[in-house]
């Protein structure tokens, strides 16, 4: 039985469980069983900025005002349409929060394949790519939850990091991340390290989480939200992926000309997404959206498709086996317990230690 579960756009707490017949794969398509996928704080920045960015279009339900968040994770080909794409493949990328889902494949190579599914033409390119993970190093296919869980996070602090490295730090002798326990914040602090960034990186985060930050040996000093005005009056460069309005705002008036950088990343507080976007003026540079695939997009045309990918793996193996200490992974399955995990995530109930995986297949 296909099995899902939907979110309501306008109210992300109100959610349904969808259930049917598994569809038949057409002529040249596939049918996924999804084994299993990652739900963090990416989850609820997706489903925020879903219709700025495209993010509901992946996989729509075609019945307002529903969506299918989207999530990453492990599936298995269990039919097929594709002369190209046998049964029994197993892939990464990008799904619903579903059991199984029906893709088209394209542009296919010994390493992955496109979904060239008609709706997701327009769709960034890194979202429609799949990998074809026996083709892949034993190291990587043996970190099958890490990639899921922390891959896509870590792979958008890399790309944070480079894009501050690309553009000289934007002056910055100060590196600030928000939300400093989540793990596309505390990936951007190690990358930005690793990148050759040589000033002080400080990570702003709440009292439950100071002691968490401060044993990651990713920041130089880690500081509570109510000490934004102890910051050093000195060039900085602000990573918000907390998406606080109040804090960025604090932070601007009290660097202003300083405040070098400000890039829009997350949606921790993810129901201040809208005017944390909106946002008015403010002293020093104004904020702006960080988009990964651009910066991809701008490497891959500088160094060659997928070389910047390939970096971000590599060193996103590195960290994860650095900070294995401090993580802790579990797994779910269930309705039931799907919508517990995305509440406890609306909620900001899940620490940036916690590596949760889940299942909706039988």
């Amino acid at each position: 039985m296909l099995t899902e579960l939907w979110v309501d756009r306008t109210r992300y707490q109100h959610t349904k469980v969808q259930q049917g017949d598994i569809p038949a794969p057409g002529d040249g398509e596939i049918l996924i069983a999804i084994d299993k996928f990652a739900m963090t704080a990416n989850n609820v920045t997706y489903a925020a900025s879903g219709d700025l960015f495209g993010y509901w279009q992946f996989f729509p339900t075609g019945e307002d005002p529903w969506g299918k968040v989207t999530v990453w994770g492990i599936g298995e080909v269990i039919e097929s349409g594709s002369d190209a794409i046998g049964i029994g493949e197993r892939l990464y990328g990008f799904f619903p929060m579903s059991s199984h889902v029906v893709m088209k494949p394209g542009d296919v190579s010994p390493r992955g394949f496109t979904d060239v599914s008609v709706h997701r033409q327009a769709l960034p390119a890194l979202y429609n790519h799949y990998a074809r993970t026996e083709a892949e190093p034993a190291e990587l296919r043996a970190l099958e939850d890490q990639r899921c869980i922390f891959f896509p996070l870590f792979m958008t602090g890399y790309v944070i990091a480079d894009l501050l490295s690309d553009n000289d730090w934007f002056g910055a002798v100060q590196l600030v991340v928000g939300s400093a326990s989540s793990k596309t914040g505390f990936s951007s602090a190690a990358f930005a390290r690793a990148a050759g960034f040589t000033g002080v990186i400080v990570g702003f985060t709440g009292a439950t989480n100071a002691a968490f930050c401060e044993t990651l040996g990713c920041y130089d000093k880690v500081l509570s939200y109510t000490e934004v005005e102890t910051l050093p009056d000195a060039p900085t460069a602000y990573i918000d992926i907390a998406g606080d309005v109040t804090v960025r705002s604090r932070l601007h008036h009290h660097l202003r000309g300083n405040a070098r950088c400000t890039l829009l990343v997350g949606a921790t507080h993810w129901d201040q997404f809208k005017n944390s976007v909106d946002g008015g003026a403010l002293p020093g540079s104004a904020p702006a959206l960080f988009f990964a695939p651009a910066q991809i997009e701008k490497r891959d045309s500088e160094w060659g498709r997928g070389v910047m990918v390939g970096k971000a793996y590599a060193a996103s193996i590195e960290l994860v086996q650095r900070l294995a200490p401090s993580l802790a992974m579990e797994s779910h399955r269930g309705t039931e317990a799907c919508n517990a995990i995305w509440q406890a995530l609306l909620a900001n109930e899940i620490s940036g230690r916690q590596g949760v995986m889940m299942s909706l297949g039988e």
